[in-house]
């Protein structure tokens, strides 16, 4: 058993089912995805849209593809025809574009709202207050797209109380959503990466995204 099958196999074990892990592949090998591919495993994720869109041309059709990095509008097109989910949703015409896009191919497409919790002015996403406006808007003609979630990004800190508490946050947010936008599928709260997603299960995450851990070092 190859070390990243073993790592899949270690991180899902602790999950123990309380959350699906998405494997960050950006910037790795394809031949690296095909071991965790041959042992079974499917859900990979991307930050680059053109190393998606060449990665999902090379590798088996039957892959479950998250779009996890920021999204331009003019980018949208190439990867509607496949994407299973696109984490990084952070405005109004980004989920305009989505829904136009997935109207041509016939599809409809999953997404996250992707939330700024850190004080990290280099991290993406809708502040609360956007996040609300977003939400109590008209979203009746966006027929091709399903709101399943959000998204956020915690600080980059070995101190994990400040990282808990953003968690903390994000967690209530989404609670919060469920309860006031019954109507909304709302089922999914991404959060937690290679260091931090042990503590992210702990505030409910459904969705953790590790990279490193799995994968070791990435190419340059």
């Amino acid at each position: 058993m190859s070390n990243i099958v073993e790592q899949i196999k270690s991180i899902e074990n602790q999950v123990n089912g309380k959350a699906k892990l998405i494997a960050v592949s950006k910037k790795q090998p394809e031949s690296k995805l095909l071991e965790a591919y041959n042992a079974g495993f499917r859900r990979f994720g991307e930050n680059y849209v053109q190393e998606l869109v060449a990665k999902s041309l090379n590798l088996p059709k039957d892959i479950e593809w998250h779009m996890i990095g920021h999204l331009q509008t003019n980018k949208v097109k190439v990867i509607a025809p496949f994407v299973g989910l696109i984490h990084s949703v952070d405005s109004l015409k980004l989920l305009k574009e989505i829904n136009k896009q997935a109207i041509k191919n016939k599809r409809i497409i999953d997404i996250l709202l992707q939330v700024h919790i850190t004080q990290e002015e280099s991290k993406t996403g809708l502040d609360v207050k956007g996040l609300y406006e977003l939400l109590n808007s008209d979203l009746s003609a966006f027929k091709n797209i399903r709101i399943i979630g959000i998204m956020g990004m915690s600080t980059f800190t070995d101190d994990m109380s400040i990282v808990g508490a953003e968690f903390s946050e994000l967690s209530t947010i989404f609670l919060d959503i469920k309860k006031r936008f019954s109507h909304l599928p709302f089922t999914e709260l991404s959060m937690g990466m290679s260091g931090d997603w042990k503590l992210a299960i702990e505030h409910g995450s459904t969705l953790i995204r590790v990279g490193s851990t799995i994968f070791g070092n990435r190419i340059q």
